[in-house]
C-alpha cells in the first residue's frame, strides 16, 4: 500500500516561495509553476518507493534526502504510513543547519 504524502507546513513555505523567485526571476509564472509542479510530482514518486534516497541520520535520526535536477533537495522522514516532507532546498541552501536538531 503506497505511503501518504504529508508536506510540513515549512515545506510548502518553501515551494511557495521557491514558486515566487522563479516568477519574479523568469518574469513568466508558467514557468515557475512547471518547475514547482516537476518537484512535486517527483515527491509524489515517493509514495511507492519511500526507503529512496540517502539516509541522513547525522542531520537528524530518520532524514533522507533526494535530489531533484542538481538544484533541489528534499529532505523527507518515512513513518509507518507517511511520508512527511520536511523541507525542500534550493540551489545550495543549507539545510543541515536548517533542519539540524537543537
Amino acid at each position: 500500500m503506497p505511503h501518504r504524502i504529508v508536506f510540513t507546513p515549512e515545506a510548502r513555505d518553501q515551494l511557495d516561495q521557491l514558486y515566487r523567485f522563479i516568477a519574479g526571476a523568469a518574469g513568466d509564472t508558467a514557468v515557475a509553476l512547471r518547475f514547482v509542479n516537476g518537484i512535486v510530482d517527483h515527491i509524489a514518486t515517493l509514495a511507492d518507493f519511500p526507503k529512496r534516497g540517502t539516509p541522513r541520520d547525522d542531520i537528524r535520526p530518520g532524514l533522507r534526502t533526494v535530489p531533484w535536477r542538481r538544484r533541489v533537495t528534499v529532505a523527507f522522514v518515512v513513518e509507518e504510513r507517511d511520508v512527511v516532507i520536511a523541507g525542500v532546498f534550493y540551489a545550495g541552501q543549507d539545510f543541515k543547519a536548517l533542519l539540524g536538531e537543537d
